[in-house]
């Protein structure tokens, strides 16, 4: 029974080696090769077989990307992408914080609705905005390689995938991988695509406001695409642009 138990942890420690070696092995390679696509996208292509969408993705290089973009994506998505090492620990607290924060009034919001709630009535449930606190590179290693699930195992592993990307590729490398393959709306990935959808023109001409709406849609591109005349969209990209100026690129 022991030897059992023994032989079947050695097959379970091993096949975790392979699988980071083979993540590994896919990493170095895109030091020369560009990745065809990325998990979360091939999960968007089985959901969009059927929906009559589009995909649309043209990789274009580091140098041909806006530098308006690469400032605004860095500033409104992660502003210390030049110096971190790919996990920004400040960030997460932070983030940490407020959900507790967020989630402590929402909790007294519900019980407050319970007692003035007839007893035959159910109170209403409270939305609480979850904050993440990942990082470009974080979010690159999530959608090129796991699953949207949110478990314990997933996150690790998304630590150790991002800190393999940022020591085998450079900043410039991750970041053009990341503006190359990034969703910006239904079937609409990497920023030539998301370029010519909404403004018709290459990722190269991007103004500054341009890039700014571009940027401040990442969270929610879907919904961004169905309400291009959001009120939030146009007064957040004016903030965006302010704070591009400062925006450190690698």
């Amino acid at each position: 029974m022991k030897s059992s138990l023994a032989r079947w942890l050695i097959c379970v420690v091993l096949a975790g080696v392979a699988l980071q070696l083979f993540f590994i092995g896919r990493i170095v390679g895109m030091l020369a090769l560009d990745p065809q696509s990325t998990t979360f996208q091939r999960s968007e292509a089985w959901r969009l077989v059927g929906k009559g969408s589009r995909w649309q993705q043209t990789w274009v290089p580091y140098a041909r990307i806006s530098s308006h973009l690469k400032r605004a994506v860095v500033a409104s998505e992660d502003d210390g992408f030049a110096s971190h090492d790919g996990v920004d620990w400040g960030a997460i607290e932070s983030a940490w914080q407020k959900n507790a924060k967020a989630q402590a009034k929402a909790e007294q919001t519900a019980q407050a609705r319970a007692k003035q709630a007839l007893a035959s009535a159910a109170p209403r449930p409270v939305d609480t905005k979850v904050i993440g606190g990942s990082t470009i590179t974080q979010q690159l290693a999530k959608n090129l390689f796991l699953s949207a699930e949110r478990t314990l195992f997933r996150k690790s592993q998304e630590f150790v995938l991002t800190l393999a990307l940022e020591l085998f590729l450079d900043k410039k490398r991750i970041l053009e991988i990341y503006l190359n393959n990034v969703e910006w709306g239904e079937g609409i990935f990497g920023i030539e695509a998301a370029a010519q959808h909404y403004f018709r023109k290459p990722a190269s001409q991007l103004g500054a406001y341009e890039s700014a709406r571009l940027a401040v849609m990442l969270p929610r591109p879907k919904y961004f695409q169905k309400h291009p005349d959001s009120e939030y969209l146009s007064e957040r990209a004016g903030v965006m642009v302010a704070r591009m100026e400062r925006a450190v690129l690698p």
